[in-house]
């Protein structure tokens, strides 16, 4: 049997009477806490910047290829719908599916209220997976590419402002480049929608993209662009960087990064409280090991001395209580493990803490929980308190045998 593995079974099993026996139990529930805390953390941070990307992701896809314009505006140059580089943007790996848009600045105007808006105009290609679970009353728009429609679905934040009710007349007015003055078309609200997302909800009107053409005097196969959806988040740059590789010089091809540019730095901050976070709890679970190492080796100093005594190196006792240490360590991880999994499950699985939406743009804490993160905060949490814990254990070579068993 392994001697050193042998005392530390020992000396851990007896503990009762001694004043290490309640230290030992604060440093595993501080180690728990501390384990708890970051799973928590990283899942409530992955799930928040999860849910908003996806809604910001809702509106304007991850890639949007349109004509090269250094006009920033919503009136972009139109391109045809039928183009060559479309069969090849098929054999890229990643993308799930592929949509012709258009947009048009707009003013809806109810009673004496006005409210300007964007008038996103969208074809039979739509895919409306993103707004199935977000419509809250009526239904989505039915499109057609031989008839135009004059349903509309708007948020419930557009609703509330303009008194806008489903099945409710809607009147729009558009600047257009023939005529002096606002156009005006009537829509028929199909559907309201509500995302949580209040900066975008108060500006999007979803309709039929034959009204943007009618508007702008477009051919009928006439587009602002196409809007790229792809399987996984993780791959955006390269999918961008495929993408570009096969479109014509006067296309770009613009991520969902590039066009929310400040949402996107916001959400990367907030990687930030993660990591101090992190640091902080692996801080605190380091020093309550060191304390309680220290007075456990204070309590051993007699047991020390005569291992040195009976020819025990100074690596065996090491050994020992690096072993000892690892004990209460993977105790307080496993505690840890337990209760922070298990109270992000239930949260992820009941949404049992609310939020005002207003503020966080979603309804209850959104937790997303990563196999990987989970695995990297044990090993690391593990790794860095033994590597502390080195301080302790050095401080009992300091001393001779004798010195150590006269101590008391």
């Amino acid at each position: 049997m392994n001697t050193a593995l042998y005392i530390a079974k020992r000396i851990s099993g007896n503990q009762s009477g001694r004043f290490s026996g309640p230290i030992v139990k604060i440093a595993i529930a501080g180690v728990a806490i501390g384990i708890a805390v970051m799973i928590i953390s990283l899942a409530i941070i992955a799930g928040f910047q999860t849910e908003v990307r996806n809604k910001i992701i809702g509106f304007g896809s991850h890639i949007q290829i349109q004509k090269f314009d250094e006009n920033t505006s919503l009136e972009v140059l139109p391109i045809s719908r039928n183009q060559n580089f479309l069969i090849a943007l098929d054999t890229i790996d990643g993308i799930q599916h592929i949509q012709t848009f258009a947009t048009k600045a707009g003013l809806i105007k109810a009673g004496e209220d006005i409210h300007g808006v964007v008038f996103k105009g969208i074809g039979s290609d739509y895919d409306w997976s993103f707004f199935q679970d977000k419509i809250i009353s009526g239904t989505a728009i039915h499109l057609s590419d031989s008839t135009t429609s004059n349903e509309v679905i708007i948020s419930k934040s557009i609703s509330k402002l303009l008194h806008i009710q489903q099945n409710d007349e809607l009147r729009m007015f558009f600047l257009t480049d023939d005529s002096p003055q606002p156009r005006g078309r009537k829509f028929h609200v199909a559907g309201i929608y509500e995302t949580g997302l209040e900066e975008l909800d108060q500006l999007f009107v979803i309709g039929d993209i034959q009204h943007i053409r009618k508007l702008n005097n477009w051919g009928k196969d006439a587009v602002s662009g196409f809007e790229i959806l792809i399987h996984q988040f993780d791959r955006l740059d390269a999918v961008v960087s495929s993408v570009e590789e096969i479109l014509p010089y006067d296309l770009e091809a613009l991520s969902i990064k590039d066009l929310y540019p400040q949402i996107f730095d916001w959400l990367d901050l907030q990687d930030i409280n993660v990591v101090i976070i992190i640091i902080l709890m692996i801080l605190v679970a380091g020093i309550t090991m060191i304390s309680t190492l220290l007075i456990i080796i204070l309590e051993r100093t007699e047991t020390i001395g005569v291992l040195q005594a009976l020819g025990s190196n100074t690596a065996t006792i090491r050994h020992i209580f690096l072993l000892l240490a690892t004990k209460i360590i993977l105790l307080g991880m496993c505690f840890g493990n337990f209760f922070g999994l298990g109270l992000a499950l239930l949260q992820k699985h009941s949404g049992i803490i609310k939020l005002p939406q207003e503020a966080y743009y979603m309804t209850t804490v959104p937790i997303l929980i990563h196999p990987i993160e989970v695995i990297l905060v044990n090993l690391t949490t593990l790794v860095l308190c033994l590597l502390m814990m080195w301080l302790p254990i050095h401080f009992i070579t300091k001393n001779s045998s004798i010195k150590i068993i006269s101590y008391n």
